[in-house]
């Protein structure tokens, strides 16, 4: 399915793998200042900072899958099935339907702070985008350059977890997750120590031998502890090309390949891969069929257009050829 992270090196770096078995037609979505929402509630939200992200761009209006504002806050949308319970609209709570929360948030919100004030009284709703567009199950991860929080919303009603570690992948609950690591506190970077018994001499066999003990299958909660482990061992250089490539290396020991997860008559991918510096706006992916780490820079454009922009992906990769 898919898995996110966010991670502060001096910037702020917020993205994720998109993984399912076909792709949705996303495009490269930028939402300038003065682009109108109108939110199911009836709210109508005519200035607001600039949105940055992936998005599935319907009637001139941006579905996003994961997207930053100018401000340097992300949200992802990752699925959640068979957890996720959106009600009907409730008179005394903050109505959003799942589709808009995304907009809903970073039009209003700056950082992680004020997205837990806003999220406080909110009800997620059952609305459809359209007759043919369904609510999907989803939650998602809220993060800035000091933190992340998880939102869900299943039978209990909606729930704000303090996200730590910065990762979000999709089912069970997220509580859940968090409690599993314990299971892998042993797991190391360090070359591994015999702790199996001092009654024999075990010793290592090879080099590299850190992180013994990882899960290894691409099932949510495998990929959670990798991409945990992976990103809170990684080492950053300094450079914005550097940190950005080490981002996708991250996001890159939890890809999908074709053939490893077969779905109904299908095989999940990851479809794109993404990291945004939510400091400069500057949009970073790779697709399944062309790994050269593409950019698009929203500050680059009229951010204070009242119109999508709107770019496509680039599928075909680009191969080197150096003789």
């Amino acid at each position: 399915m898919c898995t996110a992270i966010s991670v502060t090196n001096g910037n702020h770096y917020f993205g994720r793998n998109l993984d399912y078995e076909h792709t949705f037609g996303e495009k490269i979505t930028i939402t300038p200042r003065n682009y109108k929402f109108c939110f199911e509630n009836g709210t109508e939200i005519k200035n607001h900072p600039a949105i940055i992200g992936m998005a599935l761009p319907v009637d001139n209006y941006p579905l996003y899958f994961d997207a930053v504002n100018e401000a340097g806050l992300g949200v992802a949308g990752l699925n959640f099935p068979e957890n996720a319970v959106y009600m009907k609209k409730d008179s005394v709570k903050e109505n959003v339907a799942s589709f808009e929360l995304i907009p809903w948030i970073l039009c209003q919100c700056k950082t992680v702070s004020e997205a837990e004030k806003l999220l406080k009284n909110i009800n997620i709703t059952d609305e459809s985008f359209n007759e043919k567009m369904p609510p999907s199950p989803l939650h998602w991860i809220i993060s800035d350059k000091e933190k992340s929080i998880t939102l869900e919303q299943t039978k209990e009603g909606a729930k704000i977890y303090e996200n730590p570690v910065g990762v979000l992948t999709n089912n069970p609950p997220f509580d859940w997750h968090m409690y599993n690591l314990a299971n892998y506190m042993n797991v190391s970077s360090d070359e591994p120590e015999n702790r199996f018994s001092d009654k024999i001499n075990l010793i290592p066999y090879s080099r590299g031998m850190g992180g013994i003990g990882l899960p290894g299958d691409l099932s949510s909660m495998s990929r959670f502890v990798r991409a945990c482990f992976t990103k809170l061992n990684s080492v950053y250089s300094k450079t914005e090309t550097e940190i950005v490539g080490q981002f996708f290396h991250i996001l890159y020991s939890v890809y999908q390949q074709k053939g490893c997860a077969k779905v109904g008559k299908g095989y999940e991918i990851t479809n794109y891969s993404s990291c945004c510096n939510t400091d400069t706006g500057i949009y970073y992916y790779t697709t399944y069929n062309n790994l050269s780490i593409n950019a698009v820079d929203m500050h680059k454009e009229n951010l204070d257009f009242d119109k999508l922009i709107v770019y496509d992906l680039v599928q075909q990769e680009k191969i080197n050829i150096q003789n």
